[in-house]
């Protein structure tokens, strides 16, 4: 369980309302992770298993949020705002796939980035996904965050795109005087 000073309850954009996840989330997420195209991308680029969801969960309480549509109330995905050193946050987001394209990536990543610096104080936001995958780095893009580095690591298992790398992206705000 992530733990911390933030206290960020619901969240309502024009279209989505985000919620924090909790552990009976599992089943919802279980079913988002199974989709190997939405997992393409992930450490493993493969689709997760019901334990490994369940871990995540457990792990993730206090950092993600459950998104789904203002409208149809339909499950959308998952946004992260994973806080690490003093006024640094990572933020993230998976989506289902029948809903890519739409712009909601970017509506929810950009709310938690506003709530990170008006209700919790962040000084930088950063994220970073391999370099090979466009559509997550235009979302970074389309919430503010400029890349920063490239770089590389190395896995026992390497996933096709592996070897163009990693990449990073942030935005900061100056610390108040």
């Amino acid at each position: 369980m992530v733990t911390g000073p933030q206290v960020i309850d619901r969240i309502a954009t024009e279209r989505l309302d985000l919620r924090p996840l909790t552990i009976g989330d599992v089943v919802a997420l279980y079913e988002l992770d199974s989709d190997p195209e939405v997992m393409r991308y992930t450490l493993h680029g493969r689709p997760s298993t019901l334990e490994e969801v369940e871990t995540t969960v457990r792990d993730r309480i206090g950092a993600r949020w459950m998104g789904y549509e203002r409208a149809t109330g339909d499950f959308v995905g998952w946004y992260a705002l994973v806080p690490h050193d003093p006024g640094e946050y990572e933020i993230g987001y998976r989506l289902r796939r029948a809903l890519w394209g739409r712009g909601l990536a970017t509506e929810g990543t950009r709310a938690l980035v506003d709530a990170a610096f008006d209700r919790l104080g962040a000084t930088r936001i950063w994220a970073q996904t391999m370099a090979v995958n466009t559509r997550s780095r235009a979302v970074m893009e389309r919430c503010g965050l400029r890349h920063v580095r490239t770089f590389h690591l190395d896995f026992d298992d390497p996933i096709p795109g592996t070897e163009e790398g990693e990449v990073e992206y942030e935005l900061r705000r100056p610390r108040p005087m």
